[in-house]
Protein backbone atom coordinates (compact mmCIF):
# COMPACT_ATOMS: atom_id res chain seq x y z
CA UNK A 1 0.00 0.00 0.00
CA UNK A 2 2.98 2.32 0.60
CA UNK A 3 3.77 2.18 -3.11
CA UNK A 4 0.41 3.74 -3.94
CA UNK A 5 0.73 6.70 -1.57
CA UNK A 6 1.38 9.41 -4.14
CA UNK A 7 -0.92 11.69 -2.11
CA UNK A 8 1.43 11.51 0.89
CA UNK A 9 4.62 13.54 0.44
CA UNK A 10 7.87 12.53 2.06
CA UNK A 11 7.34 10.39 5.17
CA UNK A 12 9.17 12.78 7.49
CA UNK A 13 6.90 13.12 10.52
CA UNK A 14 5.80 10.62 13.13
CA UNK A 15 2.13 11.53 12.58
CA UNK A 16 2.43 10.31 8.97
CA UNK A 17 3.35 6.83 10.25
CA UNK A 18 0.01 6.63 12.08
CA UNK A 19 -1.87 7.36 8.86
CA UNK A 20 -0.17 4.67 6.76
CA UNK A 21 -2.71 1.94 6.02
CA UNK A 22 -1.67 -1.68 5.88
CA UNK A 23 1.00 -1.46 8.62
CA UNK A 24 0.63 -3.34 11.88
CA UNK A 25 1.32 -1.44 15.12
CA UNK A 26 4.90 -2.70 15.45
CA UNK A 27 5.64 -1.53 11.90
CA UNK A 28 4.19 1.89 12.78
CA UNK A 29 6.59 2.03 15.74
CA UNK A 30 9.50 1.07 13.46
CA UNK A 31 8.38 3.78 11.03
CA UNK A 32 8.54 6.39 13.80
CA UNK A 33 12.03 5.26 14.86
CA UNK A 34 13.32 5.16 11.27
CA UNK A 35 11.62 8.08 9.53
CA UNK A 36 14.55 8.78 7.19
CA UNK A 37 14.42 5.20 5.86
CA UNK A 38 10.69 5.14 5.08
CA UNK A 39 10.88 6.88 1.71
CA UNK A 40 13.32 4.14 0.65
CA UNK A 41 10.86 1.50 1.89
CA UNK A 42 8.16 3.12 -0.24
CA UNK A 43 10.50 3.20 -3.25
CA UNK A 44 11.27 -0.49 -2.67
CA UNK A 45 7.55 -1.28 -2.68
CA UNK A 46 7.13 0.59 -5.99
CA UNK A 47 10.10 -1.31 -7.48
CA UNK A 48 8.51 -4.59 -6.38
CA UNK A 49 5.14 -3.85 -8.03
CA UNK A 50 6.76 -2.66 -11.28
CA UNK A 51 9.01 -5.72 -11.46
CA UNK A 52 6.17 -8.12 -10.65
CA UNK A 53 4.04 -6.60 -13.42
CA UNK A 54 6.96 -6.79 -15.87
CA UNK A 55 7.71 -10.45 -15.08
CA UNK A 56 4.04 -11.53 -15.38
CA UNK A 57 2.99 -9.25 -18.25
CA UNK A 58 2.37 -12.26 -20.54
CA UNK A 59 0.67 -14.51 -17.95
CA UNK A 60 -2.98 -14.97 -17.08
CA UNK A 61 -2.23 -13.50 -13.66
CA UNK A 62 -0.41 -10.30 -14.57
CA UNK A 63 0.21 -9.00 -11.03
CA UNK A 64 -2.54 -6.40 -11.36
CA UNK A 65 -3.14 -4.20 -8.33
CA UNK A 66 -6.26 -2.70 -6.76
CA UNK A 67 -6.86 0.54 -4.88
CA UNK A 68 -8.01 -1.42 -1.83
CA UNK A 69 -6.19 -3.55 0.73
CA UNK A 70 -4.57 -5.90 0.00
CA UNK A 71 -3.34 -4.16 -3.15
CA UNK A 72 -2.87 -7.45 -5.05
CA UNK A 73 -6.38 -8.59 -4.11
CA UNK A 74 -7.20 -11.85 -2.38
CA UNK A 75 -4.60 -13.67 -4.49
CA UNK A 76 -2.00 -12.97 -1.80
CA UNK A 77 -4.23 -14.04 1.09
CA UNK A 78 -4.09 -17.61 -0.23
CA UNK A 79 -0.89 -19.63 0.07
CA UNK A 80 -0.30 -19.85 -3.68
CA UNK A 81 2.92 -19.57 -5.67
CA UNK A 82 1.73 -16.11 -6.81
CA UNK A 83 1.65 -15.04 -3.14
CA UNK A 84 5.13 -16.57 -2.73
CA UNK A 85 6.47 -14.37 -5.54
CA UNK A 86 4.79 -11.21 -4.19
CA UNK A 87 6.31 -11.72 -0.74
CA UNK A 88 9.77 -12.50 -2.16
CA UNK A 89 9.91 -9.54 -4.58
CA UNK A 90 8.52 -7.16 -1.92
CA UNK A 91 11.13 -8.21 0.64
CA UNK A 92 13.85 -7.91 -2.01
CA UNK A 93 12.56 -4.46 -3.08
CA UNK A 94 12.85 -3.08 0.46
CA UNK A 95 16.37 -4.51 0.93
CA UNK A 96 17.46 -3.19 -2.50
CA UNK A 97 16.10 0.35 -2.08
CA UNK A 98 17.42 0.78 1.49
CA UNK A 99 20.87 -0.49 0.42
CA UNK A 100 20.91 1.88 -2.56
CA UNK A 101 19.98 4.82 -0.27
CA UNK A 102 22.84 3.88 2.09
CA UNK A 103 25.41 3.80 -0.72
CA UNK A 104 24.26 7.10 -2.22
CA UNK A 105 24.63 8.90 1.13
CA UNK A 106 20.93 9.62 1.65
CA UNK A 107 20.78 8.09 5.14
CA UNK A 108 22.57 9.14 8.32
CA UNK A 109 22.31 5.67 9.86
CA UNK A 110 24.40 3.90 7.22
CA UNK A 111 26.84 4.47 4.39
CA UNK A 112 29.11 2.39 2.18
CA UNK A 113 30.26 -0.99 3.43
CA UNK A 114 33.82 -0.24 4.59
CA UNK A 115 34.45 -3.82 5.76
CA UNK A 116 35.44 -4.73 2.20
CA UNK A 117 39.06 -3.56 2.37
CA UNK A 118 42.61 -4.66 1.53
CA UNK A 119 44.20 -6.42 -1.43
CA UNK A 120 43.00 -9.51 -3.27
CA UNK A 121 44.79 -12.57 -4.73
CA UNK A 122 43.70 -11.33 -8.20
CA UNK A 123 45.86 -8.24 -7.74
CA UNK A 124 43.28 -5.53 -7.20
CA UNK A 125 42.64 -3.29 -4.22
CA UNK A 126 39.29 -3.42 -2.46
CA UNK A 127 38.25 0.19 -2.14
CA UNK A 128 35.52 2.55 -3.25
CA UNK A 129 31.94 2.34 -2.06
CA UNK A 130 30.72 -1.22 -1.70
CA UNK A 131 26.95 -1.57 -1.40
CA UNK A 132 25.98 -1.96 2.26
CA UNK A 133 23.78 -4.98 1.60
CA UNK A 134 24.08 -6.10 5.24
CA UNK A 135 22.18 -3.00 6.43
CA UNK A 136 19.53 -3.27 3.70
CA UNK A 137 18.91 -6.96 4.41
CA UNK A 138 18.79 -6.39 8.19
CA UNK A 139 16.25 -3.58 7.80
CA UNK A 140 14.10 -5.70 5.46
CA UNK A 141 14.21 -8.57 7.96
CA UNK A 142 13.14 -6.26 10.80
CA UNK A 143 10.45 -4.30 8.96
CA UNK A 144 8.97 -6.89 6.58
CA UNK A 145 9.22 -10.05 8.69
CA UNK A 146 7.75 -8.43 11.81
CA UNK A 147 4.23 -9.02 10.44
CA UNK A 148 4.68 -12.79 10.61
CA UNK A 149 6.75 -12.85 13.79
CA UNK A 150 4.16 -10.77 15.68
CA UNK A 151 1.55 -13.49 14.99
CA UNK A 152 3.86 -16.21 16.27
CA UNK A 153 5.71 -17.78 13.38
CA UNK A 154 4.43 -21.32 13.73
CA UNK A 155 1.41 -21.34 11.41
CA UNK A 156 1.86 -22.81 7.93
CA UNK A 157 1.30 -19.45 6.27
CA UNK A 158 3.67 -17.54 8.57
CA UNK A 159 6.42 -20.11 7.88
CA UNK A 160 5.74 -19.85 4.14
CA UNK A 161 5.87 -16.05 4.15
CA UNK A 162 9.07 -15.89 6.23
CA UNK A 163 10.76 -18.43 3.95
CA UNK A 164 9.81 -16.52 0.77
CA UNK A 165 10.80 -13.17 2.32
CA UNK A 166 14.26 -14.60 2.93
CA UNK A 167 14.43 -16.14 -0.57
CA UNK A 168 13.81 -12.66 -2.00
CA UNK A 169 16.73 -11.20 -0.03
CA UNK A 170 18.94 -14.17 -0.98
CA UNK A 171 18.35 -13.33 -4.68
CA UNK A 172 20.30 -10.11 -4.03
CA UNK A 173 22.84 -11.42 -1.49
CA UNK A 174 23.94 -14.40 -3.57
CA UNK A 175 24.29 -12.37 -6.75
CA UNK A 176 26.45 -9.48 -5.59
CA UNK A 177 29.00 -8.62 -8.29
CA UNK A 178 32.47 -7.13 -8.33
CA UNK A 179 32.85 -3.83 -10.20
CA UNK A 180 36.29 -2.30 -10.85
CA UNK A 181 37.94 0.86 -12.11
CA UNK A 182 41.38 0.90 -13.74
CA UNK A 183 44.12 3.39 -12.77
CA UNK A 184 47.34 4.16 -14.57
CA UNK A 185 48.90 6.17 -17.41
CA UNK A 186 46.52 6.70 -20.35
CA UNK A 187 43.94 4.35 -18.89
CA UNK A 188 46.34 1.43 -18.52
CA UNK A 189 45.32 -0.98 -15.79
CA UNK A 190 48.51 -0.80 -13.69
CA UNK A 191 46.28 -1.22 -10.66
CA UNK A 192 42.58 -1.18 -10.09
CA UNK A 193 40.19 -0.54 -7.24
CA UNK A 194 37.13 -2.74 -6.88
CA UNK A 195 33.96 -2.80 -4.85
CA UNK A 196 30.93 -5.04 -4.41
CA UNK A 197 27.66 -3.94 -6.01
CA UNK A 198 24.13 -5.29 -6.05
CA UNK A 199 22.82 -6.86 -9.27
CA UNK A 200 20.30 -4.75 -11.24
CA UNK A 201 16.78 -5.23 -9.85
CA UNK A 202 15.70 -6.68 -13.22
CA UNK A 203 18.14 -9.55 -12.61
CA UNK A 204 16.64 -10.07 -9.14
CA UNK A 205 13.19 -10.24 -10.78
CA UNK A 206 14.43 -12.72 -13.40
CA UNK A 207 15.91 -14.97 -10.71
CA UNK A 208 12.74 -14.94 -8.61
CA UNK A 209 10.58 -15.59 -11.70
CA UNK A 210 12.65 -18.75 -12.34
CA UNK A 211 12.15 -19.72 -8.70
CA UNK A 212 8.39 -19.14 -9.16
CA UNK A 213 8.29 -21.56 -12.10
CA UNK A 214 10.16 -24.17 -10.06
CA UNK A 215 8.46 -23.48 -6.69
CA UNK A 216 7.98 -26.38 -4.26
CA UNK A 217 4.58 -27.33 -2.81
CA UNK A 218 5.08 -27.85 0.92
CA UNK A 219 3.28 -28.89 4.11
CA UNK A 220 4.08 -28.52 7.79
CA UNK A 221 6.02 -31.15 9.69
CA UNK A 222 7.60 -31.33 13.13
CA UNK A 223 11.27 -32.05 13.76
CA UNK A 224 11.48 -32.41 17.52
CA UNK A 225 9.58 -29.42 18.84
CA UNK A 226 10.31 -27.28 15.77
CA UNK A 227 7.71 -26.79 13.05
CA UNK A 228 9.16 -26.79 9.53
CA UNK A 229 7.95 -26.90 5.93
CA UNK A 230 8.77 -30.03 3.91
CA UNK A 231 7.93 -30.97 0.29
CA UNK A 232 4.39 -32.38 0.03
CA UNK A 233 5.69 -35.00 -2.38
CA UNK A 234 8.44 -36.92 -0.56
CA UNK A 235 10.04 -37.82 -3.92
CA UNK A 236 11.02 -34.18 -4.45
CA UNK A 237 14.36 -33.05 -3.08
CA UNK A 238 14.14 -30.59 -0.16
CA UNK A 239 13.99 -26.91 -1.13
CA UNK A 240 16.87 -24.55 -0.32
CA UNK A 241 16.80 -21.10 1.28
CA UNK A 242 16.81 -19.60 -2.23
CA UNK A 243 13.73 -21.47 -3.51
CA UNK A 244 10.12 -20.31 -3.33
CA UNK A 245 7.57 -22.49 -1.51
CA UNK A 246 3.76 -22.55 -1.55
CA UNK A 247 0.93 -24.34 0.29
CA UNK A 248 -2.10 -24.09 -2.02
CA UNK A 249 -2.74 -24.73 -5.70
CA UNK A 250 -3.37 -21.60 -7.79
CA UNK A 251 -6.70 -20.87 -9.48
CA UNK A 252 -6.56 -20.92 -13.30
CA UNK A 253 -7.16 -17.11 -13.39
CA UNK A 254 -9.44 -17.54 -16.43
CA UNK A 255 -12.72 -16.10 -15.20
CA UNK A 256 -13.62 -12.92 -13.36
CA UNK A 257 -14.09 -13.92 -9.71
CA UNK A 258 -14.14 -10.94 -7.36
CA UNK A 259 -14.71 -13.17 -4.30
CA UNK A 260 -11.24 -14.59 -4.80
CA UNK A 261 -9.73 -11.42 -6.27
CA UNK A 262 -9.31 -12.87 -9.78
CA UNK A 263 -9.83 -10.37 -12.62
CA UNK A 264 -9.92 -12.99 -15.41
CA UNK A 265 -8.42 -12.68 -18.89
CA UNK A 266 -11.37 -11.22 -20.79
CA UNK A 267 -10.14 -8.17 -22.73
CA UNK A 268 -6.46 -9.11 -22.33
CA UNK A 269 -4.24 -8.85 -25.41
CA UNK A 270 -2.82 -12.15 -26.70
CA UNK A 271 -0.32 -13.39 -29.28
CA UNK A 272 -2.09 -15.27 -32.09
CA UNK A 273 1.05 -17.07 -33.28
CA UNK A 274 2.39 -18.18 -29.90
CA UNK A 275 1.79 -21.65 -28.44
CA UNK A 276 2.99 -20.49 -25.00
CA UNK A 277 0.89 -19.03 -22.16
CA UNK A 278 0.79 -15.61 -23.92
CA UNK A 279 -0.81 -17.25 -26.97
CA UNK A 280 -4.51 -16.67 -27.61
CA UNK A 281 -5.51 -20.30 -27.02
CA UNK A 282 -4.06 -20.48 -23.48
CA UNK A 283 -4.48 -16.83 -22.47
CA UNK A 284 -8.16 -16.82 -23.48
CA UNK A 285 -8.82 -20.22 -21.84
CA UNK A 286 -10.45 -21.56 -25.02
CA UNK A 287 -13.09 -18.78 -25.15
CA UNK A 288 -11.75 -17.41 -28.43
CA UNK A 289 -10.62 -13.87 -29.22
CA UNK A 290 -11.52 -10.73 -31.13
CA UNK A 291 -9.28 -9.36 -33.87
CA UNK A 292 -9.18 -5.63 -34.60
CA UNK A 293 -7.14 -3.73 -37.14
CA UNK A 294 -5.41 -0.65 -35.77
CA UNK A 295 -3.41 1.94 -37.67
CA UNK A 296 -0.11 2.84 -36.03
CA UNK A 297 2.20 5.69 -36.97
CA UNK A 298 5.96 5.07 -36.77
CA UNK A 299 9.06 7.04 -37.70
CA UNK A 300 10.79 5.73 -40.79
CA UNK A 301 13.22 6.70 -43.59
CA UNK A 302 15.32 8.55 -41.01
CA UNK A 303 18.29 10.55 -42.33
CA UNK A 304 21.09 12.31 -40.53
CA UNK A 305 21.58 15.91 -41.66
CA UNK A 306 24.91 17.67 -41.15
CA UNK A 307 24.98 19.08 -38.54
CA UNK A 308 23.26 17.89 -36.26
CA UNK A 309 19.75 16.60 -36.68
CA UNK A 310 17.89 13.46 -37.68
CA UNK A 311 14.80 13.86 -39.85
CA UNK A 312 12.25 11.10 -40.28
CA UNK A 313 9.04 10.56 -42.21
CA UNK A 314 5.84 9.32 -40.54
CA UNK A 315 4.92 5.86 -41.80
CA UNK A 316 1.43 4.43 -41.38
CA UNK A 317 0.83 0.71 -41.11
CA UNK A 318 -2.08 -1.47 -40.09
CA UNK A 319 -1.53 -4.07 -37.36
CA UNK A 320 -3.84 -6.74 -35.98
CA UNK A 321 -4.61 -6.64 -32.25
CA UNK A 322 -6.05 -9.78 -30.66
CA UNK A 323 -8.00 -9.61 -27.40
CA UNK A 324 -9.63 -12.39 -25.40
CA UNK A 325 -13.43 -12.76 -25.43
Amino acid sequence: YLAKLSSVGSISEEETCEKLKGLIQRQVQMCKRNLEVMDSVRHGAQLAIEECQYQFRNRRWNCSTLDTLPVFGKVVTQGTREAAFVYAISSAGVAFAVTRACSSGELDKCGCDRTVQGGSPQGFQWSGCSDNIAYGVAFSQSFVDIRERSKGASSNRALMNLHNNEAGRKAILNNMRVECKCHGVSGSCEFKTCWKAMPPFRKVGNILKEKFDGATEVEQSEIGSTKVLVPKNSQFKPHTDEDLVYLDSSPDFCDHDLKNGVLGTSGRQCNKTSKAIDGCELMCCGRGFHTDEVEVVERCSCKFHWCCSVKCKPCHRVVEIHTCR
